[in-house]
């Protein structure tokens, strides 16, 4: 059974064999991983207060990563910049699944929904 607590982290309980506790910062690292990962994908994005955060020394992976959990699963919002000349949609679908895939295969959560927002396009080569 799995559960958010009211600590900003989620608890795998196992009959038996114990707790298993995951905190939210940890998840959205992991997201912001798998989002980096994907061709294409310039970088994250995040409103003014994660940018304060960030340059305070805040982790960068999580920036422009929301996470929500949801009874079983977790609903996910991702802000990101996409390199000009590849496809927004083909870019999302890929982000959409290597998120899905990487934390299935890293932490055994499952996602309900995830939600890609492109807030740009880099022109950089």
């Amino acid at each position: 059974m799995t559960e958010n607590s009211n600590e900003n982290r989620y608890t795998i309980e196992e009959e038996g064999a114990g707790i298993i506790q995951i905190a939210d910062d940890v998840v959205s690292s992991i997201v912001g991983l798998a989002v980096t990962e994907v061709d294409g994908v310039s970088k994250l994005t995040g409103g003014i207060t994660r940018d304060i955060v960030a340059k305070l020394g805040k982790n960068n992976l999580s920036k422009g990563i929301t996470v929500v959990y949801n009874e079983d699963k977790l609903d996910i919002d991702i802000s990101c910049e996409v390199k000009f000349g590849y496809n927004i949609v083909d870019v999302s679908k890929d982000i959409q699944e290597k998120v899905k895939s990487t934390l299935l295969t890293m932490t055994g959560l499952e996602c309900d929904k995830i939600n890609v927002k492109v807030s740009g396009i880099d022109f950089k080569e």
